[in-house]
């Protein structure tokens, strides 16, 4: 048996271990699913202490900062709303991650990872089209949802 083959069980056949543009775009597409995620994390970290957007959105936090200019640096975004638009895409991703499962064994994989890029890219127009804060959360959660699924079904592609 070669070194950087492997054996299948089921039907004896050994497999030599070449790379194969299947392979390839398996592992691409499995990686866009931490790209996304990592995208995300990035894009909302540096919006969230930017301050045309929190004089925007976020205002009370946007005057707190403006008032006090020596604010500890790790406290400074004291605001629940803001904590809310933060944590909804991790909660989101979490929930959507438990129900793709079942959702992938019931259409199958191609159609839940399809679902999920929809639900990522709906996120993704609300919210750079939003005019309120609900408008953000509501995207950070379908976002999440995107996420939650594209990650599930990473995990079952490799």
């Amino acid at each position: 048996m070669p070194a950087a083959g492997g054996f299948d069980k089921g039907t004896g056949k050994v497999y030599p271990g070449n790379l194969t543009p299947f392979v390839t775009v398996t592992c691409i597409v499995a990686a866009m699913g931490g790209l996304i995620f990592g995208y995300d994390i990035g894009i909302s970290g540096g919006v969230t202490s930017m301050a045309p957007f929190l004089k925007k959105f976020f205002h009370s936090v946007y005057d707190k900062q403006q008032a006090n200019k020596s604010t500890n640096q790790y406290c400074q975004y004291d605001s629940e709303t803001l904590t809310l638009f933060t944590s909804s895409l991790y909660l989101a991703a979490l929930l959507s991650s438990l129900v793709a499962s079942t959702v992938t064994r019931k259409f199958g994989r191609k159609l839940s990872m399809l679902f999920g890029g929809v639900l990522f890219l709906a996120g993704g127009l609300i919210n750079g089209f939003a005019q309120a804060v609900w408008m953000l959360i509501l995207g950070r959660i379908l976002l999440g949802f995107g996420i939650g699924f594209a990650n599930q079904n990473k995990k079952c592609a490799v």
